[in-house]
């Protein structure tokens, strides 16, 4: 009977899936990654739309309502780079594509790695849980425009922030390639410590700094700050930070 029960089920379609498999059932995410911790990246699922125009293909994300933050391990997966060589930072009017528009040439975690430090990249990762298993770089039709805006900025580690703004609170990503503009004397300094002696008319920081300057202040900072950022908030990168004096 237990026979005629498999085969019926077979004949009609029907495969039996074990709920552990089901638990286990790898999920796709196409988005902008930040590095997130050691081994470890954050992306914001986006919609993505295969864009392909002559040889030129790429992929149009957009926002999803609602969509919330995956973190993963990516030390165990396999990456596939749209560059030709891994150890590329740009194309250089080179790709390396497949079909789909996904990156083919096959790199480690530790290239990923060093994409990350530079800011976000666009891939496509397939993951089981809290791993991911295959990712892919990708080629955006367009790279998000950026904006300007005032608001608080909180620490939540060495590469992240939080900025709020017009009462919506969204988390940004930042690299050595973000500027900092101080109103103190010294890079070094802490928030708004001693005399205003690099702000401007505005109130705004006119000393160049470092990113690394930037994570030392907000260390130190036990309240969120008041800033001027610019920033890619489709991406969820910050560019510029300007530290504000006061009120101004």
């Amino acid at each position: 009977m237990r026979l005629l029960a498999c085969a019926t089920a077979l004949a009609m379609g029907f495969v039996a899936v074990p709920a552990s498999a089901e638990a286990t059932a790898a999920k796709v995410v196409y988005g902008y990654a930040w590095a997130d911790g050691e081994g470890h990246l954050r992306i914001v699922p986006k919609s993505a739309t295969f864009v392909r125009k002559g040889e030129f293909r790429s992929y149009r994300l957009k926002p999803v309502a609602g969509a919330q933050e995956v973190r993963l391990d990516y030390t165990g997966a396999s990456f596939g780079r749209v560059t030709v060589a891994c150890d590329l930072k740009e194309t250089e009017g080179q790709v390396a594509l497949d079909a789909k528009g996904l990156g083919r040439t096959a790199c480690e975690a530790g290239d990923l790695t060093d994409g990350l430090a530079r800011g976000p990249v666009p891939l496509r990762v397939e993951y089981r849980g809290a791993d991911a298993v295959k990712i892919n770089e990708f080629l955006v039709t367009e790279w998000p425009g950026a904006r300007t805006a005032r608001g608080t900025l909180k620490r939540v580690n060495d590469t992240t922030v939080l900025f709020t703004t017009g009462g919506k609170t969204v988390k940004l990503g930042y690299t050595h390639a973000t500027s900092f503009y101080r109103t103190t004397a010294r890079c070094r300094d802490g928030w708004l410590a001693g005399r205003p002696v690099n702000a401007d008319k505005q109130g705004l920081g006119k000393k160049s700094c470092t990113s690394a300057d930037l994570t030392r202040a907000l260390k130190a900072a036990r309240h969120p700050v008041l800033v001027k950022i610019d920033y890619t908030p489709e991406a969820g990168g910050v560019n510029e930070v300007w530290e504000v004096f006061g009120d101004a």
